[in-house]
């Protein structure tokens, strides 16, 4: 194993997967950036100009710590500042679903940034819906890792529901990308076969 490949190897599947669309060199803004793994990642590895925001304090001395530039603030209300046009890209990832308005973060998303790189758990996967329909419950598991009364996420998207959004806002799909539990990465060519089979989603949009 080469160091890069070691270094790919800690980081999350989800967030190589973001790292690979991102082109060298470009200017990010990681937005709920967490402990700044993958921002700290395009820095050394795709020499990209980046910036992030986190909300927890935790988050924001981590990513410090790892010499990164990220600030704490909401997301959803400090993203407001950023100039126009300001990003090559901006990344939400694994985020979404825990907007209060996921369609007016997308749409701030695509304000700030001329590529907008999102992923979300899938919360239409076949275990999701049997663990529903055999036990009652709302899963807890490896993606989806909070309990219902303690989970962030208020706005339970599916792959399907986010396509139908983007098609909804006049928001264009330039790239996508499903994840399975194993981590191995699946076209989505059929959104029905993805929409049962992925446990996460991954999209590059822009404007029309």
């Amino acid at each position: 194993m080469n160091s890069q490949e070691s270094r790919a190897s800690d980081i999350r599947v989800d967030l190589l997967e973001i790292a690979r669309v991102i082109e060298p060199g470009s200017t990010v803004l990681d937005v709920g950036c967490g402990d700044g793994s993958l921002l700290d990642y395009l820095v050394r590895e795709r020499q990209v100009d980046g910036r992030g925001i986190e909300l927890s304090p935790e988050g924001v001395n981590k990513s410090i710590a790892k010499g990164l530039s990220v600030i704490q603030g909401n997301a959803e209300e400090d993203i407001s500042f950023y100039p126009d046009q300001s990003f090559d890209y901006v990344i939400l990832s694994q985020t979404l679903q825990a907007m209060t308005r996921p369609d007016l973060m997308l749409e701030q998303l695509l304000r700030v940034g001329r590529k907008a790189v999102v992923s979300f758990p899938n919360f239409g996967h076949w275990k999701v819906r049997l663990n529903l329909g055999l036990l009652g419950t709302m899963p807890v598991n490896s993606t989806l890792d909070y309990p219902w009364y303690s989970t962030p996420n208020i706005h339970f998207c599916t792959i399907r529901d986010f396509v139908n959004l983007c098609r909804q806002a006049n928001i264009h799909i330039e790239q996508s990308m499903a994840i399975d539990a194993r981590g191995y990465r699946m076209r989505v060519q059929a959104i029905r076969l993805a929409n049962l089979m992925a446990t996460q989603g991954m999209y590059v949009i822009t404007r029309k």
